[in-house]
């Protein structure tokens, strides 16, 4: 049994997107691709016992997550452990920090599209502040001195909050696990990405690859830790990435517009 500290180191594992199950598996029980649904209040919700592990394209997810665990086994994590050798921790924060005030347009437009005004107006904040005071985004300066949390609302979530099911899960040669509704809402990201048309092809690529490995580099031993505490890697990180994702889905079909931290719309 897959204990809460596995679960938030394999959610790290999921969010990079250089998986695959491991060699040590069982085989699951064929799923029923149905959903049991009820009505309250005169909204659609999914009941909290529906599948959570709707896998219905397991043989083919295996495979992918397979092929992903070998890339990172044997790719990803031996240039990873040389980069985290010559890169001192406050130069891979800094880049870390660089890439994610880049990814504002995406927070800020998916914040628009569901309602958190105030989440939409602390993101252009945040990005005014770490693209000065910060030195391009270097520094979060608008977390720590200003104490502006970022939003990371992405269009899957958008999905999700107009009432899309996360749909069957889903496994992709070099993304993370994702559900089908995610999956769409992934390529959504990447168009508001601006890297995405200030970059030729080739530098894009080097900074996703720059940005992976550096955020490989900052979570080695919660990798190592992650994979030693699990039996069967595929189904522990599935079953993880389903239940946030129904989870998601339940209370934004519930609760339209209001935060899952906290119920209230303001706050987000």
């Amino acid at each position: 049994m897959v204990n809460r500290t596995s679960y938030v180191a394999l959610a790290l594992i999921a969010s990079f997107g250089t998986l695959g199950a491991g060699p040590l598996h069982t085989t699951l029980p064929n799923v029923q691709p149905l959903e049991e649904v009820v009505v309250t209040g005169a909204k659609l919700q999914l009941d909290p016992m529906e599948t959570e592990d709707y896998d219905p394209w397991e043989p083919f997810n295996e495979k992918m997550f397979n092929f992903n665990y070998k890339m990172d086994r044997h790719v990803l994590k031996p240039v990873a452990k040389v980069y985290d050798e010559i890169v001192l921790d406050g130069e891979k924060q800094a880049l870390h920090n660089a890439y994610d005030n880049v990814a504002m347009p995406r927070r800020f437009i998916n914040s628009l599209l569901q309602g958190k005004f105030k989440g939409a107006g602390r993101e252009l904040s945040r990005f005014v502040i770490n693209t000065t005071l910060g030195m391009g985004g270097l520094a979060d300066v608008a977390k720590y001195q200003f104490h502006l949390e970022k939003t990371d609302e992405t269009t899957g979530q958008t999905f999700g909050y107009y009432g899309a099911g996360p749909g069957p899960y889903l496994v992709l040669p070099f993304l993370p696990p994702l559900t089908v509704r995610d999956a769409v809402g992934y390529a959504f990201d990447v168009a508001l990405d601006p890297l995405s048309y200030a970059l030729p092809l080739a530098g894009s690529l080097g900074k996703t690859t720059d940005g992976i490995v550096n955020d490989r580099a900052m979570n080695l031993e919660k990798y190592q830790s992650g994979e030693e505490m699990t039996v069967d890697l595929y189904s522990a990180v599935r079953n993880a990435h389903l239940r946030a994702a129904n989870s998601r889905s339940r209370y934004r079909l519930s609760s339209p517009g209001a935060s899952p931290q906290t119920g209230d719309p303001a706050k987000k």
